[in-house]
């Protein structure tokens, strides 16, 4: 992993954002409604909040759409959050390209059936020439897969001789995680009351300011993610320096 700046950053606007997106199925449930209901509301808490953090000028945001463990939920569930994701990457690629937004999905895509992977593949390459900001959708993802990930291609390649088991350090390990090429994450939102990161980005948060939102997905709009923001704007961010170091920089 990059190590961090030394000097402590005393910035507004986080570079990269990542959201666990919680409260869908209590969203519906509270309102009578089957819980796919609550998925497809948050699909326009999706949009709105890529809109958003576009304006603010957001380098990258990472929202958790489905990981590793959710394939343990009802089967009827799962093959409806399927069926959602390939209509919203159909439905939803031109509105990205026409805001300059790239999209990519991290996570184990060879989960998914083929067709699934193959829009993964076209609305990636739809995508891939955008530079205003970068959507990242992670898919049956965990961050402790992502780091395991990252050890086997390494391990491949010292069995291969390209690499001698002394070149790994942290550096190394990163540029063969999902977010190697992006900035670290800056700021983690969970949202519908849950205090805990759920094995989500946890090599890319290492040093992320944590928010926790009682707003449900479906309901997380504008008012929402500007409390996170007023709140990161406010945080001391040491990496490591004591306060005293840190107060006549910031």
């Amino acid at each position: 992993m990059t190590q961090p700046d030394p000097q402590p950053i005393s910035v507004s606007t986080p570079r990269h954002i990542a959201i666990i997106m919680d409260g869908n199925g209590r969203w519906a449930e509270a309102q009578g409604q089957p819980r796919v209901m609550g998925h497809r509301a948050g699909v326009k808490s999706v949009r709105n909040v890529v809109a958003l953090c576009r304006e603010r000028q957001v380098e990258s945001l990472t929202l958790f759409a489905f990981s590793s463990e959710n394939w343990h939920r009802p089967e009827r569930e799962v093959k409806l959050l399927m069926r959602l994701f390939t209509t919203v990457l159909r439905r939803e690629v031109k509105l990205l390209k026409k805001n300059d937004v790239r999209l990519k999905i991290i996570g184990d895509v060879s989960g998914f059936d083929e067709k699934l992977q193959a829009r993964i593949l076209q609305a990636e390459a739809d995508t891939a020439e955008c530079t205003g900001m970068v959507l990242n959708i992670a898919a049956n993802y965990g961050g402790r897969w992502d780091v395991v990930n990252a050890a086997r291609k390494l391990t491949e390649l010292a069995l291969q001789g390209e690499i001698a088991v002394s070149d790994i350090d942290e550096a190394l390990l990163d540029r063969f995680t999902s977010l190697s090429d992006q900035a670290e994450v800056d700021l983690l939102i969970r949202t519908g009351g849950e205090q805990r990161i759920s094995n989500f980005v946890l090599w890319q948060c290492a040093y992320s300011e944590l928010f926790f939102s009682d707003t449900l997905w479906p309901d997380f709009g504008e008012a929402a993610l500007q409390e996170a923001l007023d709140a990161f704007a406010c945080r001391q961010r040491r990496f490591g320096l004591t306060s005293a170091q840190v107060a006549p920089v910031a």
